[in-house]
């Protein structure tokens, strides 16, 4: 398969991901625009990942992913998606609406981010490690990329972030729509049944393999979700100015490099040791954000963030790696969505711990829940 089909895949991943952290690339607008409360951001972060979730479920039961063309579902989600972003420039918005435009905005995410994976795994079956190296770094910029818009639209970023988003969306839509071929492995019919999840984890390979995403994802959006704030108390706690917008983008953005990094790897080690060693240095991190935050200065403060930036995200395409690799291959398109499904219900849980404990009294310590992730994930592939 050529690499300009492969292009195409990565752009559109970029691309129709960048909807989902940009509302809260511009918390401050949306709460200046619409009497929204400060301590929202948690309710809209855990809506996308709700709808995630429920997406995810709706079309692993169903076995969408395997039943139907991968290409047209992930043209039309993105389409749908980009319109619930229209709706969110109206005026008449408030906490409701949005809550309710991130969830059906997840549930779009659910046909973009499992089902690109998908396609790669089909077309790229040989270079999987590397391809979806690639694909998970494109995520991240995704994510990180409304930060950046928001760090360059001065007063403007409310409507920049949100038309940008809606534009992008559109192009993937079309690139992947129409210039990705599709291939499918076996065509396959099921009727809604619940018990195929049972199945699944019944393969002892997939099941290590699940859990050990299920622990790096306990971590990751958490993370993610709560960068500005972190910085922002930083600045509050040692008196500094750092710019929250743009030291957010490159936070998150750098993940992009660890993923590339992580692509050159696969050539002298295999995804599980990639993925055990990052496991351990991002738990390292959790373990000492702490003392970091509250003695490091500002540039040492930073290049620890960047690390941790790096070390939470290099092992989620190698860990996708072993999803696709151990599921059945009927059942692959399936198999990766319920995976990614429960992994996105955990990560509800842990950005509604660190809101609870931040609403209480924010403190560098609640960051240790974290932990809790990376450390199953260690052992889950440490005794494989």
């Amino acid at each position: 398969m050529s690499k300009r089909i492969l292009y195409f895949i990565v752009f559109s991943q970029f691309a129709c991901t960048s909807v989902w952290f940009a509302v809260n690339a511009i918390m401050p607008e949306l709460i200046a625009k619409f009497s929204v409360s400060e301590n929202s951001m948690g309710i809209f972060t855990s809506a996308i990942q709700f709808g995630f979730i429920v997406g995810t479920l709706i079309f692993a039961l169903w076995a969408i992913p395997d039943k139907y063309k991968a290409t047209k579902i992930f043209m039309v989600c993105a389409l749908i998606s980009a319109f619930l972003n229209i709706l969110l420039l109206g005026n008449y918005n408030n906490f409701y609406t949005i809550v309710s435009i991130r969830f059906l905005n997840g549930i779009c995410l659910a046909g973009i981010y499992p089902i690109g994976i998908k396609i790669a795994a089909d077309l790229y079956t040989k270079e999987l490690p590397k391809v979806l190296s690639l694909l998970v770094g494109t995520l991240v910029l995704g994510t990180a990329f409304p930060h950046l818009l928001n760090y360059f639209s001065l007063e403007n970023g409310f409507y920049v972030v949100i038309i940008s988003t809606i534009l992008l969306s559109i192009t993937g839509a079309i690139l992947i729509g129409f210039f990705v071929p599709f291939k499918q492995e076996k065509k396959v019919n099921h009727k809604f049944e619940i018990k195929r999840i049972k199945e699944l984890f019944s393969v002892s390979k997939l099941k290590t393999s699940a859990f050990a995403y299920f622990g790096h994802m306990w971590e990751l959006y958490a993370l993610w979700a709560f960068i500005p704030v972190i910085y922002q108390y930083y600045n509050k706690t040692h008196n500094t100015n750092l710019n929250i917008s743009l030291w957010s983008f490159l936070t998150i953005a750098i993940g992009f490099v660890a993923c590339f990094i992580g692509s050159r790897l696969v050539s002298k080690y295999t995804s599980t040791i990639i993925a055990k060693n990052s496991l351990f240095l991002s738990l390292s991190c959790c373990l000492l954000f702490p003392v970091v935050y509250l003695y490091f200065p500002p540039t040492l403060f930073i290049t620890f963030m960047l690390l941790w930036g790096m070390f939470v995200i290099i092992d989620s395409p190698q860990i996708s790696t072993l999803v696709a690799q151990t599921a059945p291959i009927a059942y692959k398109g399936t198999a990766i969505t319920i995976v990614n499904c429960i992994g996105f219900a955990l990560t509800i849980i842990s950005i509604q711990i660190l809101s609870f404990l931040e609403g209480i009294n924010f403190s560098p310590f609640i960051f240790i829940i974290l932990a809790i992730g990376p450390l199953i994930g260690f052992y889950k592939l440490k005794n494989s």
